[in-house]
């Protein structure tokens, strides 16, 4: 049988631990994510429909900056990873867990980025760019 060492790779150092410092990063991150979504709905005044919003929103800015996070160590580690039960087996290729966190993450952030464009104000006013003049003309 081959010698199992030649099977494992060198592994990236990932940084498993987030700091008080990342943290705050995050937090702020987030914040300033839920600022730029919030913008789109200025014009909305139904305090029913904005409670709606407020929520998704803030789900929303979380899970685009988690999503970041998630980019960032599958772009560094990859998606796959070697893995094994015991030093009898040689290693597989399998998908790393944080693939399928992100997976499903985006999958939840894509509903709701459709729930919240649907929620738009749509433009009642259409803005006349002259054409229709000059073509009276």
């Amino acid at each position: 049988m081959e010698d199992n060492k030649s099977y494992t790779r060198k592994k990236k150092s990932i940084k498993t631990k987030t700091s008080a410092n990342d943290q705050l990063i995050k937090i702020a991150n987030v914040k300033k994510e839920e600022k730029r979504l919030r913008k789109s709905y200025v014009e909305i005044k139904d305090n029913n429909v904005l409670n709606i919003i407020d929520g998704l929103i803030m789900r929303a800015a979380y899970m685009r900056i988690q999503l970041e996070i998630y980019e960032n160590d599958l772009n560094i580690a990859g998606y796959v990873e070697l893995f094994t039960q015991s030093e009898e087996v040689a290693p597989y290729e399998r998908e790393r867990p944080v693939a399928r966190l992100y997976n499903a993450l985006n999958k939840n952030y894509q509903s709701i980025i459709k729930q919240l464009a649907d929620l738009v104000p749509k433009q009642t006013k259409i803005e006349s760019d002259g054409f229709e003049e000059f073509c009276k003309e």
